[in-house]
Parts: C-alpha cells; sequence; structure tokens
C-alpha cells in the first residue's frame, strides 16, 4: 500500500536524509568528512567565489567550520575519497560511483558543442593531448595550450560563452570520456589533468563496469538514499539522469522493495521514499546553505518541501534582482527561514551582508540564530568581522543581534 506523509514529515525526513539536525562536531575531522561524502555522494562546483567556493559549503553548512585542507586530500590525495566529473554539474564526486559513471563516459551523453567539435575535427589532436598528459601531467588546459600544435592553442573569440581554444575542447572531450581525469585543481582553479591510472585508486580502476540499466538503477538507488523522500524528477535530477532511463529504474527498484511509493500532502507528483528513511520527531540546528547545495538545488524540490521560492540571480542585471547576487537560505530547525546575499571582502577582512531576508512567519529567534551563524561563518572564512548593510526586512534586527551577539574566541566579531 502507497504510504502517506505530511509536508513536515516529508521535510524531516530530506533533512535527516541530507544530515542535519546532528550536534556539529567541536573538532572537524577526515572520518567526518568522509561521511557526509558517503551520506551526499557529491559536492557540485562552481567557479564563483564572492563568498566561497560551492564545493566547500556544503561540508560547513552541516559540520561548522573545519579546516578545508581536509577536502583538499579527500579529493587530490591517496587514498583519493573523491574524483572530479560530470555527476549533478560539474563536481566533486564519491569515487567509488566513478564505474557508475562510465556509461556517461562512454556514451557522451550531455557532451556539448565544442567538445565535439574538437573530437570530430582534430583527432589527431586528442592523441597528442594524451601522449602530452602521459609525458608530463599533470597539466592544465592553458599549460598544453602553450605547446599545442601551430593554431590549437588559440582562443576563439565567436562564441556567446566559453571561448575555448581547440586545445581546451579536445583536453575537456577527453575528460568527459573519462580518458583523462582532474589530479586536482591549481591556484588559479584550473584542471590539471592527468592520466586516470595516476589519480584514481585501483580497486576503482579495476571494479567491473555495469550496463547502462544497472548504473541507471545503481544512481538512482543512491538519489533516493540521499534525498529520504523524493519525486520521481528530483531521483532522476541528482546525477542528472536520462528520465526514460531513470523512469525505468525507479519502476524496477519500486518492483524489488527498494523504493516506497509515497504520497505527501501538498505535493502534485508521485514520492518514493527509501526503506532506511527515518522521519524524525524533530529536527534542531541552523545552517546555512550553499546555492549548489544538493539540499536545495533542485529548485522545484526546495519549493515542495520547504515552499521556498529560490533562484539565483547572478546572471540578472543588478537592478533587477529581487534579493542579490549571491544569496544563500537560511535554515532554522525544519524551515527555511531566511535568506542573505554574502560577500566575503578579503581584502577589508570583513563578511558583507548585503541584503538580509525573513521568510513569512520566520521566527522571533531567526535574526539571532543567523547572526551567529555568520559569525561563524567569519570565523571559517578568517574575517575578522560581520558588517550588516541596511537592506531587506531583516537588516535592522540582524544588525541589532549583531551589536550583542558573543565575540569568537580567535574569530569573528559581529
Amino acid at each position: 500500500m502507497t504510504q502517506r506523509l505530511t509536508a513536515l514529515q516529508a521535510r524531516r525526513v530530506a533533512l535527516s536524509a541530507q544530515g542535519f539536525g546532528r550536534r556539529r562536531p567541536s573538532t572537524v575531522r577526515a572520518s567526518h568528512v568522509n561521511a557526509v561524502i558517503e551520506r551526499l555522494g557529491l559536492f557540485q562546483i562552481d567557479s564563483v567565489n564572492v563568498l566561497a567556493r560551492a564545493h566547500y559549503v556544503p561540508l560547513f553548512s552541516r559540520l561548522g567550520p573545519y579546516d578545508r585542507e581536509l577536502l583538499h586530500r579527500a579529493a587530490g590525495r591517496s587514498p583519493r575519497r573523491l574524483f572530479e566529473y560530470w555527476a549533478h554539474e560539474a563536481a566533486l564526486v564519491d569515487v567509488r560511483l566513478q564505474p557508475d559513471l562510465r556509461f556517461r563516459m562512454r556514451s557522451g551523453a550531455r557532451m556539448w558543442g565544442q567538445m565535439e567539435q574538437a573530437a570530430r575535427d582534430h583527432p589527431g589532436l586528442l592523441d597528442w593531448v594524451v601522449d602530452e598528459v602521459a609525458a608530463r601531467g599533470p597539466l592544465s588546459a592553458r599549460e598544453l595550450a602553450a605547446r599545442a600544435p601551430e593554431g590549437a592553442g588559440a582562443r576563439r573569440s565567436d562564441h556567446w560563452g566559453w571561448n575555448w581554444s581547440v586545445v581546451k575542447g579536445a583536453v575537456e572531450y577527453l575528460f568527459y570520456k573519462g580518458e583523462v581525469t582532474a589530479a586536482r585543481r591549481n591556484a588559479a582553479f584550473e584542471r590539471l589533468y592527468d592520466l586516470p591510472e595516476r589519480v584514481l585508486p585501483p580497486a576503482v580502476l579495476a571494479a567491473p563496469e555495469p550496463d547502462e540499466a544497472e548504473a541507471h538503477r545503481r544512481l538512482v538507488r543512491f538519489a533516493s538514499r540521499a534525498h529520504g523522500v523524493a519525486t520521481g524528477i528530483g531521483l532522476r535530477d541528482y546525477f542528472r539522469l536520462d528520465p526514460a532511463l531513470a523512469a525505468v529504474a525507479v519502476d524496477e527498484l519500486v518492483d524489488a522493495g527498494e523504493l516506497l511509493p509515497v504520497t505527501v500532502k501538498g505535493w502534485t507528483r508521485p514520492a518514493y521514499l527509501h526503506p532506511e528513511a527515518t522521519v524524525p520527531r524533530q529536527v534542531r540546528g541552523r545552517a546555512l546553505l550553499s546555492p549548489f547545495d544538493p539540499l536545495v538545488f533542485e529548485r522545484a524540490r526546495t519549493h515542495d518541501l520547504f515552499g521556498f521560492h529560490y533562484r539565483i540571480e547572478i546572471y540578472v542585471p543588478a537592478h533587477k534582482r529581487v534579493h542579490g547576487y549571491y544569496v544563500l537560505p537560511f535554515l532554522l530547525d525544519d524551515r527555511l527561514v531566511a535568506r542573505v546575499d554574502l560577500k566575503a571582502d578579503r581584502a577589508a577582512r570583513v563578511l558583507r551582508v548585503q541584503g538580509s531576508f525573513a521568510e513569512p512567519d520566520a521566527p522571533a529567534a531567526t535574526a539571532r540564530e543567523l547572526a551567529l551563524e555568520l559569525a561563524d561563518v567569519a570565523c571559517w572564512l578568517d574575517l575578522d568581522n560581520v558588517v550588516v548593510e541596511p537592506r531587506g526586512d531583516l537588516a535592522a534586527s540582524l544588525a541589532a543581534q549583531s551589536q550583542v551577539s558573543p565575540t569568537m574566541e580567535g574569530g569573528a566579531q559581529v
């Protein structure tokens, strides 16, 4: 029989599955980071660094201030726990999922034009890139371009978006196909490409590759555990799977008892519960969420769970933005109660709250709890102060709370 969940129960299931509601450790260790990796499976990467790069923030949201070197070690040293690939989008992915993503490497599904064009028009360049990486890697695309055959290293100027050189298109094609991989990112946030056998653990390389149908079942199964409860769209979106193949995988997992059909009050689509999901009696805690956090990166799901209409406005002209450039939702207990437009002003050593906005019926404690969380963010980013600018309906109370929040020992003063 189809189970029934209230909207509140579904929200608490999702929060628990994503690792919220647990006491943050006083000292974050590698074991805590590994537990989040196992739970989420991926950290989406984004180049915007106005606050902190996107892949760093989900760990902070769940664990509090931590040493980012822990993530660097997981993604760049043996025994490697993360590798970079196109999962949801560009992401650091649990390395144990690499065999399940080989179908994407093999098929080239969702690959875009500049990669395909480089492979189609310059097949000899692919061999040259592999040879260069094998002989001299890890190498950035810029380093490859500097040594590329005549004309291949020059950047285009006719494309509306990324104006890649031919050699950049070639190495990205090889990266997508899994023939090279990323050893790490350099200080300029460029991928450094190397051979998979010099980066990935031998056991991962030796693991058998599932067929496409089995890979979809495995990835949908993982998404179900990471979400706790989700619609079919949410399950396929976690790893950006083919809709038809994901739908088949959902049906097969339901038949096997590995997904439980549920109805959630207020949701218009059928939903599915992971058999091991828990429904907490309460969820306590606070967290600021990256726009690319798995809890909120599928915006329709965010609205279903929280009644929270969320759009990132980076690409919106400044005068048309409603809330700001880089806006983070604020989670308090089991609700999204506010949103803040944040900027790390590193030159001034200040965390700037450029706008702060309360959600309807936000609890009275919102400003105080947000002020405390902002102080933690500033401490984590090695900033000295939090400055609340007078924009947004929460700004005045947040600024007032900031004046009385305690100074963090060795951290930020707000």
